[in-house]
């Protein structure tokens, strides 16, 4: 393997003010990270990331080279034209950058395109900079699409070998092949390595999954400050702000729409309902019920939400 560290730089001033943050903070910092690109029903880790840098002071401390990690044929980077010349470049960019909440707190945010090749590379540079920086703990977040409804409260999935820091919640899952990500395979690496590692997975509606969702990542975000002891209150009230418009905009929606439709929503949630009872009851086999697949109920949509759209 080619040298990690070649995939990344330091930005000095940024780097010194870590180290002047590493001598207050004896217990090392928390990191942050989210790569766009792969699942993220619901825009969940994108809104978080946004809302973070948008809201809150932060510095660059480490860049990646995203010329080598970026396929631009795949994902073409945009560039604006005025009249008869190129005016801009919408540059891509993968940096840590070191970030502070409501008390002044420090703490890093790794972000920016997935990278779609070196993986193994790029993983290995992201233990350097985790070991380099005094890490104490590694948080990612995304959402996932799950058969659930709008109308109750927003499921977590924690992973990771930290996930006693979110009590209450655990996998659905027993056993999962899927797709890799270079966000998992870094979360995977980590733990290999001895770092102490945090995944939060919100369950998003699968017939919102692909416009933002502003209440998983409100969700998430609780059980990040919580497992992490940050204070964002100014991100956490404007993602409360986004998701009453959200849910305003899909009851208006649902609200306007055919008696099929209504019947499908409700019967998610009675399968929602009836297996939150038998887990209230130790039973994990809901009682029978006549029922729409998640297929189903996401094709409905899918032709409802695009009639609206022919309509507009």
């Amino acid at each position: 393997m080619l040298d990690p560290e070649s995939l990344y730089e330091w930005e000095p001033k940024g780097l010194a003010v870590v180290d002047m943050a590493l001598a207050q903070e004896s217990a090392g910092l928390v990191m942050l990270y989210h790569f766009d690109g792969y699942i993220d029903a619901g825009e969940t880790g994108e809104q978080i990331v946004e809302r973070l840098l948008g809201n809150l002071p932060n510095q660059v401390v480490a860049r990646f080279d995203h010329d080598r990690l970026v396929d631009y044929r795949a994902r073409r980077p945009l560039l604006t034209f005025r009249r008869d010349r190129w005016t801009s470049y919408d540059e891509p960019s993968i940096d840590v950058r070191l970030v502070q909440d409501a008390t002044g707190a420090p703490f890093l945010v790794l972000s920016g395109p997935e990278p779609d090749v070196e993986w193994e590379r790029f993983a290995v540079a992201v233990r350097q900079v985790v070991e380099r920086l005094g890490v104490r703990l590694s948080v990612n977040f995304h959402g996932i699409p799950m058969g659930v409804p709008h109308t109750r409260p927003v499921g977590l999935t924690p992973h990771g070998n930290r996930t006693d820091l979110m009590p209450g919640h655990r996998s659905p899952f027993e056993e999962a092949q899927v797709p890799g990500s270079a966000e998992s395979l870094v979360e995977f690496r980590l733990a290999e390595a001895g770092h102490d590692v945090l995944g939060v997975a919100a369950h998003v509606p699968h017939y919102v999954a692909r416009s933002p969702y502003p209440d998983a990542a409100l969700t998430a975000l609780e059980a990040i400050t919580a497992a992490t002891g940050l204070v964002l209150p100014g991100v956490a009230h404007a993602l409360r702000n986004d998701a009453h418009r959200t849910q305003t905009e899909i009851e208006r929606q649902i609200g306007e729409g055919d008696e099929e439709l209504v019947a499908l929503v409700q019967g998610l949630e009675h399968q929602y309902d009836a297996v939150a009872g038998a887990e209230t009851r130790g039973n994990m086999l809901a009682e029978p019920a006549d029922i729409p697949s998640a297929e189903e109920i996401g094709r409905e949509f899918e032709r409802f939400l695009a009639e609206r759209e022919g309509e507009g």
